[in-house]
């Protein structure tokens, strides 16, 4: 797999060039353009080697050398780094994250996708379409592909709302289950693991809208504000779906202790009714020497029909009570 995904040079918002990384130092020294890279799960050394074309900051390399960073930014000297985290259902619908690094600095941005992530091959191309906006520099490509991330996190919380219907389906219109509580801890589970990704994504585009960033145009700031209203309509999202979530869990709960509630009146029910001809052949069992009716030709039959009509009388009342 090629680690360089892409490397060109802009000017005027429009692509004059693929560069190479050994010669980028020198289309740096060039004022009016800036230089555009992106990186798919560069090894050290390719990442070594980037530090030293762009300068970038020790410890900030020493981040993206290590995925699984928590989504934030960061400010070195005159340069940017920022992480997001990125989401996408596959086709066992679940949830797989990656993770995008960049590297912003006066007139270069460096974008290193780690994971699972779709290819932003999309975002440059319609980037590319639009030279007005590419006229501001690296700050709009910056904003381009957060854009594109924070978006595709739409499909993956509606896919979360579609398995919460299902769960409310299996809660409300099925019988109780310990599987359903099951699915509901793991639905639980993913929606925190979004929440994790999202939530810190509200300090980031506050900062970039408010903060005075040297590598970000005061043209561009503005837009992060459209990124910013995404992220706070996905963190709505996961919230209102997290506290039905926890509504379906204790209806479940409910149902539950219902159920087995239901289950325990029945076996009382039956216990009931049988104790009656066990009481009668109890008193019939012991050792007396006068047994009421025992002489009468139709004792027997009297005692038989009397046991079978109370255990028919309360067989009437506990059915009648719910309780069969």
């Amino acid at each position: 797999m090629n680690e360089i995904v892409n490397c060109a040079a802009y000017s005027q918002g429009r692509r004059i060039a693929d560069v190479k990384l050994d010669t980028v130092h020198k289309v740096l020294k060039e004022t009016d353009q800036f230089v555009w890279i992106g990186l798919h799960d560069p090894s050290e050394e390719l990442l070594d080697k980037v530090q030293n074309e762009f300068g970038l900051h020790d410890l900030a390399v020493e981040d993206a050398h290590h995925a699984h960073q928590r989504p934030k930014l960061e400010l070195y000297g005159d340069s940017l780094f920022v992480v997001l985290r990125t989401a996408q259902i596959n086709h066992e619908h679940k949830i797989e994250f990656g993770e995008t690094h960049f590297f912003v600095g006066h007139n270069f941005i460096v974008v290193i996708r780690h994971g699972s992530s779709v290819p932003y091959t999309e975002v440059r191309a319609r980037c590319e379409t639009m030279p007005d906006m590419m006229n501001k520099g690296q700050g709009f490509v910056l904003y381009a592909v957060m854009d594109f991330i924070v978006d595709r996190y739409f499909p993956v919380v509606n896919d979360l709302e579609l398995k919460l219907e299902a769960i409310e389906d299996k809660v409300f219109k099925e019988k109780p289950s310990r599987e359903t509580t099951e699915d509901i801890y793991q639905l639980k589970r993913d929606l925190l693991e979004v929440k994790r990704a999202v939530s810190p994504l509200v300090d980031v585009c506050n900062r970039l809208m408010r903060f005075d960033i040297k590598s970000i145009s005061s043209e561009t700031q503005p837009y992060f504000r459209d990124i910013y209203d995404h992220v706070v309509r996905i963190n709505e999202m996961i919230d209102n779906t997290r506290e039905l979530l926890n509504t379906a869990l204790e209806a479940n709960f409910s149902l539950i202790s219902i159920a087995q509630s239901d289950v325990s009146r029945k076996f009382a029910g039956w216990a009931a009714i049988i104790a009656v001809p066990t009481m009668v052949a109890g008193f019939y069992g012991m050792n007396f020497k006068f047994i009421p009716e025992s002489d009468w030709q139709y004792g027997f039959y009297a005692v038989l029909l009397f046991t079978i009509g109370a255990c028919l009388l309360l067989y009437y009342l506990f059915k009648r009570s719910g309780w069969l």
